[in-house]
């Protein structure tokens, strides 16, 4: 079993705790999920939710909306 790889989100902020730079990002069975370090609020996104928002003729890793 492989270690999940998280990411950090560079200049990203907090919806919960309003720090700066501990968002994290993996994947979880094509789900994209996002945590803060911090205070540990998570949301979770899947592919269906992130390609409505894609643009034709742009190519999109992920969008992140914090709510």
């Amino acid at each position: 079993m492989s270690a999940t790889r998280k990411r950090f989100i560079a200049g990203a902020v907090c919806p919960s705790c309003n720090a700066i730079d501990t968002l994290a990002i993996w994947r979880e069975d094509r789900v994209e999920v996002v945590e803060c370090v911090q205070c540990k609020h998570h949301q979770r996104q899947t592919e269906a939710q992130v390609e409505k928002h894609i643009r034709p003729q742009e190519q999109v890793i992920g969008i992140f909306h914090p709510e």
